[in-house]
């Protein structure tokens, strides 16, 4: 098993407690392990969302935040958070630790999520090169529209974003 195949199993509190297969993490029940969430911002305070890539296991073609992945064994989460944003969106910027919670989502019979994630804030306003295979389509949406599309069609979003939008955009505003 690769590394970068492996999770990071957590308690509740985020001290690790083994590694397991990313597949076997998310087959439900899913075990808890570590992820982490990046929300990004351009100069105009508007999000940058993207719908996931129609090939993902677990919420295919939901809308979500700008990046979330999992660190690798042996791997900070900070420096696990810069690595994907850098290979899913094609740019870096600085990145800054918000707050972690714990969630657990069923996505169908098979898959779901059960983590805790680390969120992370960032503000860019250069291009962006998303790989196909992580990202459908993404685009920067000013926060009340944002706001009000998620309030009128929630089953479009993935789990974790619902959970962390408004805490995010609260530390944004800061």
């Amino acid at each position: 098993m690769a590394d970068s195949d492996t999770m990071i199993l957590v308690d509740s509190d985020d001290n690790e407690v083994g590694y397991e297969a990313k597949e076997r993490c998310h087959i439900w029940p899913a075990k808890l392990h570590r992820a982490f969430s990046i929300f990004i911002m351009n100069g105009k305070g508007e999000m940058l969302v993207h719908r996931r890539a129609l090939g993902k296991k677990t919420w295919p073609g939901f809308w979500t935040n700008a990046c979330c992945s999992h660190p690798r064994k042996g791997e900070a989460t900070d420096a696990a958070a810069a690595r994907r944003l850098k290979e899913e969106l094609g740019f870096v910027c600085p990145l800054k630790h918000l707050f972690t919670f714990e969630y657990s989502a069923r996505y169908d019979d098979k898959w779901g999520e059960n983590e805790v994630d680390h969120v992370f804030l960032g503000h860019y306003d250069g291009p962006v090169r998303p790989d196909a295979d992580e990202i459908a389509e993404w685009k920067f949406v000013p926060i009340k529209e944002l706001r009000e599309d998620v309030a009128a069609r929630p089953g479009l979003y993935t789990p974790w974003f619902k959970i962390a939008l408004e805490r995010v955009l609260e530390n944004a505003e800061k």
